[in-house]
């Protein structure tokens, strides 16, 4: 079991920072673990136990927690585990999203409820779990990453704009709540084409500046994890330069 009050990785003294990730894909996820990783413990999560022990085997910091936030009770216990091997956290990253594409009229609300799960309530189940110990320690960043369906409902978003204007709003009310008392929330909006494989096939001879960096977002992400109070931002949009909005 880990020293929560401080770990000695190579020359690296951690001094019981830790950030919990959720979300760790191949794109935002992964970059936003090898960004933090340089000065932060981070408890991994996501399904893919792979690719977790992958960036665990590459990332000395970088611990595996497979995971699916849409289930209540064994996102309970891996946060749960995580404080126990690792901690409590400084920073949490709710980078999980679920999506899909539909109308209004074919929506199914089981796809709704999914959404719901991982966009909202696994985010209300962050903040509750991690945020007391942060309120104790008189400091600590929560952050999500979305879109901008958070901020409107399109035709075809019906299954997932909901969802992210809810979580949207859950961030502004624990930002409210929190702040105060020394915790900076923000959401982070992503209005922007990703760079992963899949966007370049879908995309195939655009050029490389319309894509937005997966590191170039965690730095993002990391900067603002890390702004003076005096000038917290809670509700920002990346977007590369090239984006048409």
């Amino acid at each position: 079991m880990l020293d929560a009050q401080s770990e000695t990785s190579g020359t690296k003294t951690m001094e019981n920072k830790l950030c919990i990730i959720t979300g760790v894909g191949p794109g935002t996820g992964s970059a936003l673990v090898r960004r933090f990783a340089e000065d932060y413990r981070v408890a991994m999560i996501a399904r893919d136990s792979e690719r977790l022990n992958a960036l665990a085997a590459e990332l000395p910091d970088a611990f595996p927690y497979p995971c699916n936030v849409a289930d209540e009770e064994a996102f309970a216990a891996t946060l749960a585990a995580i404080e126990r091997d690792l901690g409590n956290a400084s920073v949490v990253i709710h980078n999980a999203v679920g999506g899909g594409m539909s109308d209004i009229l074919t929506l199914e609300p089981k796809v709704l409820e999914r959404n719901f799960k991982i966009n909202t309530m696994a985010l209300l189940q962050l903040i509750q779990t991690c945020a007391p110990a942060m309120v104790e320690a008189g400091r600590g960043a929560i952050v999500a990453t979305g879109n901008t369906s958070a901020y409107r409902g399109k035709p075809g978003f019906a299954a997932f704009a909901p969802t992210k204007a809810a979580q949207r709003i859950l961030l502004e009310s624990a930002a409210r709540a929190l702040g105060p008392q020394g915790i900076h929330a923000c959401y982070v909006a992503i209005d922007a084409v990703i760079d992963v494989p899949w966007t370049r096939e879908w995309y195939a001879g655009k050029p490389d500046d319309f894509f937005c960096q997966p590191a170039d977002i965690a730095a993002e992400c990391y900067h603002i994890a890390h702004q003076p109070r005096s000038a917290w931002t809670f509700d920002t949009v990346i977007r590369p330069f090239g984006e048409p909005w």
